[in-house]
């Protein structure tokens, strides 16, 4: 390997990584809820740590943590189901409302030339009953999700059971690039989720507030909504807008779909677009192009879950590839986008 140039060695690595990033598509079932367990133990572990200081037993340290995290994910869960459903009930009430939009845009569009057989044609796959099916198939699969939670309740138990042996057995370990490396990459996964969380209930509390001022149906299911897709880095806010800005027309007109679109734009785009990447790239250790890379890519091998771990799963690919090497730690601070002292 040392006889190859350094060209056709980036090229090997590449195709390795085509590789590599092929296989967990084919895995996704089981690679995407096994990170997502390893991402939520880290995620507690700040409270493992706490309470290992304050001499807690070992159950109680093993355990709490864990109960936490599924009190957390299973209470998120409930809430989301419980919207949901209120969701797929009031959108056929909107039903009379959207053909009377129909019939008052075909005659606006009918004045600039274009005729009600070609508006018909585009309308007709827009429909409020289809919107609804479409909702009640969200709901469908997210109840259909159990087998995935319980997997992903399984690997927390596990991870919970091995995650003070592991700690202690590198601390025992002698110092190494690798371990060093990884315990970078679980402080920095802290710290991630942290900058998410903190940004992420301040956007869904305003945005919420917002649309209920405004009158929108189902500020809470938006809310929420807002919450998750704050993960998701850079167009988060775009996916969380779509729905309430469409009911907000059903609803309320033309105008308050302009008002929620502009809110969104004031919260949503300057929080998450413009001051919260440079907290989540420091945090993550990741630049914020790379960042946004790595949503496209993690998006593609694991879907909407690889997209809410995009960051946490290429800090993960950082630490294994680039700072666990000597050679390749140079790299470090190109990735991060700033300069990085020594580990």
């Amino acid at each position: 390997m040392s006889q190859l140039s350094v060209g056709l060695r980036l090229l090997i690595g590449l195709a390795a990584a085509v590789i590599a990033l092929a296989g967990i598509k084919e895995m996704s079932a089981i690679a995407g809820p096994a990170f997502l367990a390893l991402t939520l133990t880290i995620a507690v572990s700040p409270l493992r740590t706490w309470l290992a200081r304050k001499g807690a037993p070992w159950a109680v340290t093993t355990f709490v943590p864990l109960l936490t995290v599924i009190v957390v994910l299973g209470a998120l869960a409930l809430a989301l189901v419980a919207a949901l459903a209120q969701l797929t009930a009031i959108l056929p009430t909107y039903a009379d409302k959207y053909r009377q939009m129909v019939a008052e845009g075909s005659a606006w569009l009918s004045s600039l030339g274009i005729t009600p057989e070609q508006t018909k044609q585009v309308l007709s796959k827009l429909d409020v009953g289809q919107l609804a099916q479409a909702a009640q198939g969200v709901l469908t699969g997210l109840l259909g999700a159990v087998t995935a939670t319980a997997v992903i309740v399984m690997l927390l138990f596990g991870m919970a059971l091995d995650a003070g042996y592991v700690r202690a057995a590198l601390r025992r370990l002698p110092s190494s690039p690798m371990a060093a490396a990884l315990s970078g990459f679980a402080k920095d996964t802290c710290n991630y989720l942290i900058v998410s969380t903190v940004f992420g209930l301040i956007v869904a509390v305003l945005d919420g507030v917002a649309l209920w001022l405004l009158g929108v149906p189902l500020p809470v299911l938006w809310g929420l909504l807002a919450f998750i897709t704050n993960y998701i880095p850079n167009i988060g806010f775009v996916i969380g807008l779509v729905p309430p800005a469409l009911l907000a027309l059903l609803s309320s007109g033309p105008s308050t779909m302009i008002w929620v679109i502009l809110v969104y734009c004031v919260l949503n785009f300057v929080i998450q677009s413009l001051i919260q990447p440079r907290f989540v790239g420091v945090s993550a250790g990741l630049s914020t192009t790379l960042t946004m890379v790595s949503l496209l890519v993690w998006a593609y091998v694991l879907g909407a879950l690889g997209a809410i771990l995009a960051v946490p799963l290429s800090a993960f690919a950082r630490a294994v590839l680039v700072d666990s090497d000597p050679r390749t730690r140079w790299a470090s601070s190109l990735v991060a986008g700033r300069d990085l002292p020594p580990r």
